[in-house]
């Protein structure tokens, strides 16, 4: 990696911190020269703004889901319920640290980025989850008389509700107040109520018997 990558790659994992910490409106770029030791001049010589920047680091982000996903997908060796896991996982640990503070902020500040990332999650969802369900299908490990759109757009309704603040605040004050939890945690259960539900096994063998 030359030095240029290597110091455009150091930039922009501070400023990402940054953006998670503060979100993008609070954030600098006096504070990421600051933070990166060096002058702001210098700063702008790598990216032209602040805007810049931020597009950056998504893009990396995306970059890393993308690879992650792909391969877990296309891995022979791995069960379908471990790749089921896996996949949400990666897509978990990447989106969970972000703040839905800093997605309204996007949405209002720089909407061209929060347009790019919305489309590419539903995107992401579609085809390749898409692809993954089939694939259970295809095992018999997921029923076959569900239909896989509606399959996969609860999915990608899920990740997308939980990355929206306005989503949060059309409830009341108790539910809100309810959903604080850690971001991760709010992926894990809402994966898998959609995917395994709410009753217990017994309930379970009693409501398909019903």
């Amino acid at each position: 990696m030359s030095k240029k990558l290597g110091i455009e790659g150091k930039i922009l994992d501070v400023a990402y911190r940054h953006f998670l910490q503060k979100g993008y409106r609070q954030t600098t770029m006096d504070d990421i020269a600051q933070d990166l030791g060096m002058s702001k001049k210098t700063l702008y010589k790598y990216f032209p703004g602040k805007l810049e920047l931020l597009a950056a680091c998504f893009e990396i982000l995306k970059t890393k889901m993308t690879a992650k996903v792909e391969a877990i997908l296309d891995n022979r060796h791995l069960s379908f319920p471990l790749k089921l896991k896996s996949s949400l996982t990666v897509i978990a640990t990447h989106l969970a640290p972000i703040n839905p503070d800093l997605f309204e902020d996007l949405r209002e500040h720089a909407p061209e980025i929060w347009s790019a990332m919305t489309d590419y999650i539903n995107e992401s969802a579609y085809l390749r989850f898409a692809k993954l369900i089939e694939q259970g299908i295809a095992q018999g490990l997921v029923n076959s008389r569900i239909n896989i759109s509606l399959i996969v757009m609860l999915y990608a309704a899920a990740v997308q509700s939980l990355l929206d603040p306005k989503f949060y605040s059309q409830f009341p004050d108790p539910i809100q107040k309810g959903i604080k939890i850690p971001p991760s945690d709010i992926y894990d259960q809402a994966i898998s109520i959609i995917y395994h539900g709410i009753l217990t096994e017994e309930a379970r063998a009693e409501f398909i018997n019903a």
